[in-house]
């Protein structure tokens, strides 16, 4: 892996951190509104029945685009991140998932390394 790559990677896993943090704006709002549903209880069951269906079809739709060309895992996450602010087994799926996908992009980069270690370039004298 180059210094760029490098530096890019760390970037955005900042930068994922970052958004992830409990204090932003918008988590403040969603956190507001789930309280307020929690004291309608036909409107909370109606809700997560519908971030239910919402968040599968993501997911699934998703899983249809993996072997596309496309953003088929982002749409995967997209519908884990979903059904997530529901169900708390989808937030433990999508984080093994993504462990999964770190060890599989770290193993990944090493393999492409040890090849292009093992191609060294001849030299015509």
């Amino acid at each position: 892996m180059t210094t760029d790559d490098a530096t890019l990677e760390s970037t955005v896993r900042a930068e994922i951190a970052d958004a992830e943090r409990s204090d932003r704006p918008i988590r403040r709002l969603l956190r507001r509104v789930r309280v307020w549903l929690g004291g309608h209880p036909r409107l909370e069951h109606g809700y997560r029945i519908a971030v239910g269906m919402f968040g599968g079809t993501l997911a699934l739709v998703g899983l249809v685009l993996v072997p596309l060309p496309g953003p088929g895992w982002l749409v995967v996450f997209l519908g884990l991140a979903v059904l997530g602010t529901e169900f708390h087994w989808a937030r433990r799926v999508a984080g093994w998932l993504k462990r999964q996908l770190d060890r599989f992009w770290t193993w990944w980069r090493a393999r492409r390394a040890r090849r292009r270690a093992q191609q060294k370039p001849t030299t015509v004298g």
